[in-house]
């Protein structure tokens, strides 16, 4: 760029050339901050990156202080979570569709819209800076576009751009879906689960709900402490607040400094969503526990919930044997039980292979499916999901799950429990697998887990439907949207 703006020539030389030549504007430097943020959505769209790994990478590497980092995690996360609103903003003030957009450019614009669109920066300098990013990551030529696209998103107001992409909008739902940023097949399957309990007309809600950056959840592991996390709150940055009675909310700063300056060993205190934590406990819960039991947590990482486990028998001789089929997240499960390690052994297996149990006829009294899914359940934390997921990978899912549920039961002890849990509200992973499972197996009966839930969870739970199974909500019950269910083993 500097060779462009002169190559070498100083003012005079430049003012002696005559008057057909305007001066060059003063080269705009882009923060850090901006630069990270780019890099972050570059990593999603081309390498499949996961945000919340890829985004400390990136703040370390360009070794950003406190409010670039922040500044840096909006841009980037904000980005991910309103995409396919901005994408249908670009288009229509383009007048170009976002998949002939170079991803590069798309990726400069996506920021820049967020900048406009949803924080207090001031338009030039969101203008500014998108145009000089895109002349340092993308084609120089695409400047100029950049410009004009991102000067007509701010000629008009969000609630404008709203109301035009509800006009233009072929349906109700491509409109619902593109203004509140999901993909259309997401939204249907919303609405289908919050249908089933008779709460349709919380969709909005939720899909706003999908779109706000949650609070950072704690758990300090049952164990370590007297009563319930309300004693270790501080009323300021640190509360008791949600469902889990061993859940903390940090409502800013560092994680890592809060956890610290409480005191515990290592591994006691750890970011963990509170219905993760309600779905372990659920299980531990169920029943008291009695001295002989055998454990297993068949799809173990990366080991929040397995930790629970092992914590919620301190003081007793039952082993929990962790499974996980991964090599990598089995390495993740046993670093994470490391506070309560003497009670759990971490071995990785395909869970639908006798292996996974440590031998053919191997029984357990409690045993912990927490099956891979979609996701879905988790787009607040991983806004990127929504993008990646298409409904032709449930049928492989569900069939992964059905397969994972048959060779646990297959384990399962007479008066044997077992927990069925998804961190998605899809119902063909939730209530459709689990009528299968129970048309499959004759000798499983389901228990009551709203019932078992109500019974652990601090305060009342908003648990709505008729089924025995429990589906939690973010915008309902400040939770990852969860969904468990418990069953028992009796012939």
């Amino acid at each position: 760029m500097s060779e462009r703006r002169g190559r070498g020539r100083g003012p005079r030389e430049n003012r002696n050339q005559g008057q057909d030549r305007r001066p060059r504007a003063p080269r705009v430097e882009i923060s850090p901050a901006r630069i990270a943020a780019y890099d972050v959505l570059r990593d999603v769209e081309d390498r499949d990156a996961y945000a919340n790994l890829a985004l400390p990478s990136r703040i370390r590497e360009a070794k950003l202080d406190g409010r670039d980092a922040a500044l840096a995690t909006e841009l980037a996360s904000g980005t991910l979570r309103e995409r396919g609103r901005y994408d249908r903003i670009i288009e229509l003030a383009a007048n170009r569709a976002v998949g002939d957009i170079d991803t590069r450019t798309l990726n400069v614009l996506r920021l820049g819209a967020h900048q406009l669109l949803s924080m207090r920066t001031a338009a030039h300098a969101a203008v500014n800076e998108s145009v000089e990013l895109q002349r340092r990551v993308a084609n120089q030529s695409g400047a100029g576009f950049v410009n004009g696209v991102l000067r007509t998103i701010g000629r008009s107001t969000p609630v404008e751009w709203d109301a035009k992409i509800v006009e233009t909008a072929s349906s109700p739902d491509e409109a619902l879906a593109a203004r509140d940023s999901h993909p259309s097949w997401v939204v249907r399957a919303l609405r289908d689960a919050l249908r089933a309990e008779g709460r349709e007309q919380e969709l909005e809600d939720l899909l706003a709900a999908n779109n706000e950056p949650p609070r950072v959840s704690l758990v300090v592991l049952p164990g370590w402490h007297s009563g319930d996390a309300e004693a270790l709150a501080d009323g300021d940055d640190l509360t008791a607040n949600g469902p889990s009675p061993f859940g903390l909310e940090l409502a800013g700063g560092d994680p890592a400094r809060a956890i610290e300056a409480l005191g515990f060993p290592e591994g006691v205190v750890r970011v963990q969503d509170q219905g993760s934590q309600l779905a372990a406990l659920a299980l531990t819960r169920l029943r008291p526990v009695k001295e002989g039991e055998r454990w297993l947590d068949l799809c173990a990482g990366p080991g929040g919930k397995t930790a629970v486990l092992g914590a919620e028998l301190s003081g007793y001789t039952v082993p929990v044997r962790a499974n996980e089929v991964s090599e990598h997240r089995a390495e993740l499960v046993r670093r994470s039980v490391a506070a309560v390690a003497d009670s759990v052994d971490v071995v990785s297996f395909d869970g639908r292979e006798s292996d996974a149990y440590g031998e053919a006829d191997a029984q357990f009294d409690r045993i912990l499916v927490d099956a891979p899914c979609s996701g879905l359940g988790a787009l607040r934390r991983r806004p990127e999901a929504r993008w990646r997921k298409q409904p032709s990978d449930l049928p492989e899912l569900t069939a992964l799950q059905g397969e994972l549920l048959d060779a646990a039961v297959a384990h399962l002890a007479p008066g044997g429990a077992l927990a069925y849990v998804t961190c998605s509200p899809h119902l063909a992973e939730t209530r459709v697998t689990v009528d299968r499972l129970l048309k499959r197996h004759s000798g499983i009966r389901e228990l009551d887990a709203k019932a078992v839930l109500q019974s652990v969870a601090r305060g009342d739970l908003d648990l709505a439907g008729t089924s025995l199974s429990a589906q939690l909500w973010p915008h309902r019950n400040g939770t990852d949207a969860m969904f468990i269910a418990l069953f028992e083993r009796v012939s």
